[in-house]
């Protein structure tokens, strides 16, 4: 089957808080995951296949692996908008992220992840993405 491409995007804006900040007064680094789940949870939901609706369906998708790229720190009290967009789905879930600063558009951060399925039953690692998957993203092949 040749790669269908998906065209599938989601952001969110925020405003960082005070508690996502580290004593130098920039958002600690562990903080960005969360900024990245936030926009990759709104992008799951406008396919209906959220972490309840993967349970559902069977299947568990732990993230197998992350990579950030920190561009400019991001202070607290600070709005930003981050995009999460679907860059493969076939064989894994990777999302590609990145954190803008609201105002300017200046990208600020940049990093992805990847999660793959995982059959609940047999608790084994799947090598594909499960039919589920193909038949939620349909609506956005291009």
């Amino acid at each position: 089957m040749a790669e269908q491409k998906v065209n599938l995007m989601a952001e969110v804006t925020l405003v960082t808080s005070f508690q996502d900040a580290d004593p130098m007064g920039v958002i600690y680094h562990g903080n960005y995951f969360r900024f990245f789940e936030e926009s990759r949870r709104l992008l799951m939901e406008k396919i209906n296949y959220n972490y309840r609706d993967m349970v559902i369906s069977g299947y568990a998708w732990p993230v197998i692996d992350s990579y950030v790229k920190y561009v400019q720190a991001i202070p607290f009290n600070h709005e930003i908008r981050i995009t999460a967009k679907l860059a493969e789905w076939e064989n894994y879930l990777r999302v590609d992220y990145v954190i803008y600063d609201a105002q300017s558009g200046k990208r600020m951060t940049k990093g992805y992840t990847r999660q793959v399925a995982v059959d609940m039953k047999t608790e084994e690692m799947c090598f594909a993405s499960p039919k589920i998957l193909a038949e939620k993203l349909e609506p956005y092949f291009v």
